[in-house]
């Protein structure tokens, strides 16, 4: 019991000399603290409104309450399966294609020697990131127009002109391609920081051992940035069914629902314009908690494979 006492005085003498000497960084740190707290944690609260038949005009306290009412309609929804559906092709091919491009992106820039070309690589690979995504989406849009620029091109090579956003076929190529160009650069600042950290005396060894430039890739350069390629990817994995509605509802229109709409649509649709508050937050729930068992499943294979893991 004394030895406990003694602890808990200690542990509290050794905070209060820590706050004292570092009470700068702890300021520091406290508005990002606020923000978690009042726009993260506090909000969670909310997700009881997923089993009540919520509206806003009797608040949580006075809603009914309807337990796995919802859920239960969703899943016997005639939506459920085409939502699931789009949602998980959209993730699974930004996954496939858009994971990698950054990494290969900065493969390249790696290898370049001069300076002025890589600059201008750079700086015209990063631009998109800073565009408004309502201005990426209209130029999308009128681009994919039957007299705009995607058209032209196919037409170029030997095609026909078509409005592309008007043909489901074409939806998930266009959706996940912008979705590339506009964040390809911003996302190999990473790997670049890390390629930047790569001992360049582990090259000379490889070139001693004749290694030419694929080889001291593979052995070399991908070794270097694994750790940062893995925890990167648990995070996508984490967010695979997390996508957000903005770009959809800005490039999508009913002929094109068949593979266009995704389950944060219709959480837009059923909350926003339905006002069905209680079911659009039991849809939310639902496709957090798939988030959540993928990130602890990807980083519990990563963790008996790699060694790798974000805990």
């Amino acid at each position: 019991m004394h030895r406990k006492k003694g602890y808990q005085e200690s542990f509290s003498k050794r905070l209060k000399t820590d706050l004292r000497r570092n009470w700068s960084l702890y300021l520091l740190v406290l508005p990002v603290l606020l923000f978690y707290i009042a726009f993260k944690y506090k909000p969670m609260y909310g997700a009881l409104i997923a089993f009540m038949d919520y509206t806003p005009t009797k608040g949580m306290a006075n809603s009914e309450w309807v337990g796995l009412k919802h859920f239960s309609r969703f899943f016997s929804s005639p939506y459920f399966w085409r939502l699931l559906k789009n949602t998980f092709l959209l993730s699974f091919y930004n996954l496939l294609f858009g994971f990698p491009a950054p990494i290969i992106l900065a493969l390249l820039l790696n290898e370049v020697k001069n300076a002025k070309f890589k600059k201008f690589t750079q700086t015209v690979t990063y631009l998109p990131h800073f565009l408004s995504l309502v201005v990426i989406c209209g130029m999308v849009t009128d681009f994919s127009l039957i007299n705009g620029l995607f058209n032209s091109v196919i037409e170029f090579f030997g095609g026909t002109r078509t409005p592309l956003l008007q043909n489901p076929d074409y939806y998930r190529t266009i959706y996940v391609l912008s979705g590339i160009w506009k964040e390809v650069g911003w996302g190999s600042i990473i790997y670049l920081a890390a390629l930047s950290g790569i001992d360049t005396q582990l090259y000379e060894a490889a070139k001693i051992d004749g290694a030419g430039k694929w080889k001291q890739m593979i052995h070399v350069t991908l070794p270097g940035i694994t750790p940062q390629i893995v925890i990167l990817l648990i995070m996508k994995i984490g967010n695979l069914m997390s996508m957000g509605y903005e770009k959809t509802i800005l490039l999508y229109n009913p002929s094109i629902y068949e593979t266009a709409d995704i389950i944060s649509s219709y959480v837009y649709r059923s909350g926003l314009m339905n006002q069905e508050w209680g079911y659009s937050t039991a849809i939310g729930l639902f496709n957090s908690l798939v988030n959540c068992t993928l990130v602890v499943a990807a980083n519990y294979i990563s963790r008996k494979t790699t060694e790798n893991s974000l805990w």
